[in-house]
């Protein structure tokens, strides 16, 4: 018999197979004897009377003669029955029958199961300790297997205005949830009278008139008084309210029978003989109230405001929400059990957040099944990451070996070693000893030092994540993620209106580089001279630092400055022909060479 309490589980125990939670000494056949079964379908065979001979087909007829059919029988409108869901036939018409009366509707308030603290806390423990990864839904069914293991939280819904569509009363003396404030106070004065009045009766006449029967209540037995008492209709309703709420009014005044025994309406007579006075407690001033309506109001104006309160929301555990004594309330609870059991989504969600705050982490099992665990998959890629042999050995295993558990796992690395039996000698003295066989060698109850290093390498395998333990005990390893799929380009293809600038640019810095537009013949000669004079002043510059428009094709000055030094020369001026392509011709080669020498590295 387990001796944890009810709102903690043992996940060990209630994750094995049925035959297995069962004791080892449970015997189910312990007391069968075979053959009884038997014995008792012969006596019964045996019982029955012979056989009427001749089978179906030699029924008699009576005087119809054969080949005429049975015509429609009473009751029968061309053969056919009743009607299916109709009462008796009266004056040639089917009555319908009542039908029963709807339910009120249930009220409008929230209803959300949530697992108990303590339990959790304990659940996590064992995840901790143990290990395994846990189907997470599996532990919320079992959850919600007993109340004293989750708690109920109602709260109000609200309109559009923020008003509370349905509000609810609390009762402070016993922590009872109701839908109205009638039904707290009549709770109240029912189960908790004696804490704020008490009854005193005295002797007074009693009711006058003969009377030869009373009413009473067919389920409780109290007598009510005769129908036509100026009373009865108050004590019927008093009844009804305080112990049969539940119930329909009219299905309640349909029990009440009319009883004519003398021995009950003497009974009814004494009980009026005495009147019934309440004494109210608990207040500065004796009060001494003469009925239960004016207990009721006294309850109102004195108590109420300390033990009914008006409240938004309110958590109860399972077993005390199980038993509210309101009805609609009672019908929310077990409704919404029913959802949970059916496919506990809400109580689960609840749960792993829960688990996270005690540091634990959630993963899905072939991206279906969440599970529980003290650490996410995480892959060992063994190429790439260095580890020891014998965590290497313990990989390759559990990869080789599909549904492979600790224990086989232990028996093939490290097995344990066996100790022999030594043999005591117990004959007596003088006796000689009856020849004994060899003593076969016992494992040994200490673990290995080659266990223990298996067993924190597996330790330290699966607080990585890298070997996952299921709650059934078997070892997988963490599965290689696959590879992510590139992504696209963000940025579109360039615009042609980018491509024709690219275009230009070139040319721009073709320009920019020469420093000036192609020379026409009239600014030919000027702008040769002005070149030529520039050109061993700009040649320093221009080897010392790298041209900006590197990117671009270099350009080529020299055969501008050529074909302009003959220009110069064809215009007849012989001393100036004869004296400017020296000076002409050494810049040209020099300004030829820059360029190539400055782009030459950024090509390469």
């Amino acid at each position: 018999m387990s001796t944890l309490p009810e709102n903690e589980l043992d996940l060990e125990k209630l994750f094995l197979p049925a035959w297995a939670q069962e004791p080892a000494s449970a015997k189910h056949y312990a007391t069968y004897e075979g053959g009884q079964e038997k014995a008792d379908r012969r006596e019964r065979r045996g019982s029955r009377g012979p056989r009427r001979e001749g089978g179906f087909g030699d029924r008699p007829r009576g005087n119809r003669p054969p080949g005429e059919r049975r015509g429609p029988g009473p009751g029968r409108e061309g053969g056919r029955g009743k009607p299916f869901g109709k009462g008796r036939r009266e004056g040639g018409q089917y009555e319908q029958r009542e039908r029963r009366e709807t339910p009120p509707p249930l009220p409008e308030v929230n209803v959300a199961l949530a697992p108990e603290e303590k339990g959790v806390e304990s659940l996590a423990r064992q995840i901790k300790v143990t290990a395994r990864a846990y189907p997470l839904f599996d532990i919320a069914r079992l959850i919600l297997q007993k109340p004293e293991r989750y708690t109920v939280h109602f709260s109000v819904k609200k309109n559009a205005e923020g008003k509370a569509i349905q509000p609810l009363f609390l009762c402070a003396l016993d922590d009872t949830l109701w839908v109205s404030e009638d039904e707290a106070i009549a709770h109240v004065l029912n189960k908790h009278f004696a804490t704020f009045y008490q009854a005193e009766r005295t002797a007074t006449e009693p009711p006058k008139g003969k009377y030869t029967f009373v009413a009473q209540c067919g389920m409780s037995g109290v007598i009510l008084g005769p129908p036509n008492y100026h009373d009865y209709q108050n004590q019927l309703r008093r009844l009804h309210a305080e112990r049969f709420s539940r119930m329909p009014f009219e299905n309640f005044k349909s029990r009440v029978k009319i009883v004519s025994d003398e021995a009950v309406v003497k009974k009814w007579i004494e009980e009026k003989s005495f009147k019934t006075e309440y004494i109210a407690l608990n207040v500065p001033e004796a009060l001494r109230l003469d009925s239960r309506e004016a207990v009721e109001k006294h309850f109102r104006e004195t108590h109420k405001e300390n033990i009914v309160k008006q409240v938004e929301s309110h958590r109860l555990n399972g077993l005390a929400a199980r038993n509210l004594r309101s009805p609609g309330l009672t019908w929310l609870v077990r409704q919404a059990s029913e959802d949970q059991k059916r496919f506990p989504l809400q109580l689960a969600t609840t749960l792993s957040q829960q688990f996270a705050s005690h540091g634990l982490q959630f993963f899905k099992v072939n991206k279906t099944v969440t599970h529980v665990s003290v650490a996410r998959p995480h892959y060992l890629d063994l190429e790439t990451t260095p580890v020891s042999e014998g965590v290497r050995r313990i990989v390759d295993f559990i990869n080789a070996h599909t549904k492979t558990t600790r224990r086989k796992l232990m028996e093939a690395l490290a097995p344990t070693p066996m100790v022999p039996k030594l043999a005591v000698d117990i004959s007596p003295a003088g006796v000689e000893a009856a020849p004994q066989q060899p003593p076969q060698p016992e494992p040994s109850p200490e673990p290995s030092p080659e266990q223990t290093a298996v067993i924190a390498d597996l330790h330290w395998l699966i607080h990585q994540g890298h070997v996952i333990e299921f709650a059934d005990g078997r070892l997988e390893t963490a599965k290689k993620p696959a590879p992510k799929p590139p992504k696209p380009d963000k940025k579109p293809a360039e615009k042609p209106a980018d491509a024709a600038a690219t275009g230009e640019a070139p040319a721009t810095a073709e320009v920019a580089a020469t420093g000036e537009a192609t020379p026409t013949p009239t600014e030919a000669a000027p702008a040769a001279i002005e070149s030529a004079a520039s050109a061993q002043a700009e040649v320093p510059a221009e080897t010392s630092a790298p041209a900006a428009p590197a990117a671009t094709e270099p350009a080529q000055p020299s055969p501008d400055l050529l074909s302009v030094a003959e220009d110069v020369a064809a215009a007849g001026e012989k001393p100036a022909s004869e004296s400017a392509p020296a000076p002409v011709e050494e810049p040209s080669e020099k300004v030829s060479e820059t360029p190539a020498a400055s782009t030459e590295p950024q090509n390469s």
